[in-house]
């Protein structure tokens, strides 16, 4: 990657984007930067060394790119021993080198004004009020999962949890299997659960401005709630989504710009080209979740059982979780990658269902495309979204699982049936056409989240 790439804008405005270094935090904040310089915003997205490195850039417009070192460069993220050593690294090195990132700029027409960063970065807020810039929080979960958090961390909600079902305002009622499994399952992440999940609240209210990517409709009751605990902060600014599937005609934004497993994806559309409308189920499970080998077996054979076509993207490093002779088996039926498009993919008039792990980028880009969805969330906060999906939203069926939460063939086979066809099909997809528009009038000129960034845009300007 170039060292910078630097482009003048008509304002001295200037904002440094700091996202955590994964894909799915990297997208959101890649589409929240655009949002900003088409408000008259000069934006850098600053990004690591060691993420740059297998970077794809695309689509970046009027966007600057800077990358700086987080300490991994030699060892790259993915090879350093532990989240634990990664993130006390990020800190050491990262705030160093942002800092030094960010003065370079001053005296110039452009010093920067403004750091917006992820959520879990908390040193970056520290950072910035020592360099007297203003500091924005990103939240890129739901309202409503941070909302649980926010909970957690002021001791309203115990855990570990008591009970079967959890009361919250603005919250239908939850089951504890509802919960993100890091308040729901806190024994098997303690470091996490401590220094980033409720570790992201010890300094949020120094910040100058609160980021949610959602839009207010979606999740009412819960952003109400959330904009009283930081009173004229909280600004909904999403659905974070390029702008070409969100009623804006513009090619330049058809993909978030930056790819960390960006790959040929001519294999899998010229397989969907071959099919008919809505006759495949996509099957994807982000860049993080590790699924056991039972489970890959028996979604194999669940998908096998249902008898559509299917495109399921599985990373080289799960191939070998397979069953023995699925390709032979699936031959002309169902195609396996390692990496595709997503948004090309969802928006391909042959895919009639998404069978999703639930992440909130997964969720949103679904609800753009209008594409029925078969949770069956993982971990994380997709037990929340998978929730919200089915019984707040309607516009999927969760999975349900074993004992062991293991979800079986029949069940995998029950869920997507239903969601390809029949009634229930019919009444989901007018519910996404439902939030689909609610959507677009949230992210278009005048709506809510459009309003929040001119608002944000004009504190700076």
């Amino acid at each position: 990657m170039e060292q910078a790439i630097v482009e003048r804008s008509t304002s001295r405005a200037h904002v440094v984007v700091l996202p955590f270094p994964a894909q799915g935090h990297i997208n959101p904040a890649v589409q929240l930067a655009k949002c900003f310089t088409s408000k008259g915003l000069k934006v850098t997205v600053a990004t690591t060394l060691s993420v740059s490195k297998s970077l794809e850039t695309e689509g970046g417009g009027s966007l600057a790119f800077e990358p700086f070192s987080d300490g991994c460069e030699e060892d790259g993220v993915a090879k350093v021993l532990g989240i634990e050593r990664y993130l006390e690294r990020f800190e050491l090195y990262g705030s160093k080198n942002l800092c030094a990132l960010i003065e370079k700029y001053n005296g110039t027409e452009y010093p920067v004004k403004c750091l917006v960063y992820d959520s879990g970065i908390t040193w970056a807020l520290h950072l910035a009020k020592r360099l007297s810039l203003l500091g924005a929080s990103f939240f890129t979960q739901t309202c409503a999962v941070t909302a649980i958090y926010h909970h957690v961390y002021h001791k309203r909600l115990s855990v570990p949890i008591q009970g079967s079902t959890v009361s919250l305002p603005g919250f239908p009622i939850l089951e504890r299997r509802d919960l993100p499994s890091f308040v729901n399952d806190v024994e098997s992440y303690p470091f996490i659960f401590h220094n980033i999940v409720l570790n992201q609240f010890s300094n949020v209210n120094d910040a100058d401005f609160i980021f949610f990517n959602t839009f207010d409709k979606l999740e009412e009751g819960v952003v109400d709630w959330v904009a009283k605990q930081w009173p004229n902060k909280v600004l909904t600014i999403g659905p974070s989504t390029p702008s070409i599937y969100q009623g804006k005609q513009d090619d330049s934004d058809k993909d978030y710009g930056l790819n960390v497993f960006a790959q040929d994806s001519s294999t899998c559309m010229n397989w969907l080209n071959t099919k008919e409308n809505e006759s495949v189920v996509y099957v994807s499970y982000g860049s993080v979740a590790d699924m056991k080998k039972e489970q890959m077996e028996e979604l194999a054979w669940g998908l096998r059982r249902s008898g559509y076509n299917f495109l399921w993207v599985v990373r080289a490093t799960d191939q070998s979780k397979l069953p023995d002779k699925l390709v032979e088996e699936i031959a002309g039926k169902g195609l396996i990658v390692t990496w595709c498009p997503q948004l090309e993919v969802l928006a391909h008039r042959s895919v009639g269902g998404f069978l999703t792990h639930c992440g909130w980028n997964s969720t949103l880009e679904a609800l753009a495309l209008g594409v029925p969805m078969v949770a069956m969330p993982q971990w994380t906060d997709q037990m929340t979204n998978a929730k919200f999906v089915q019984d707040v939203w309607k516009v999927g069926i969760r999975t349900t699982g074993n004992d062991n939460g293991v979800v079986g063939r029949e069940e995998i086979e029950r869920c997507v049936v239903e969601v390809m066809e029949g009634e229930r099909r019919v009444e989901i997809k007018k519910s996404l056409a439902q939030w689909n528009a609610l959507a677009k009038e949230a992210v278009n000129e005048g709506g809510s989240s459009d309003k929040n960034i001119e608002a944000f845009a004009a504190r700076l300007l």
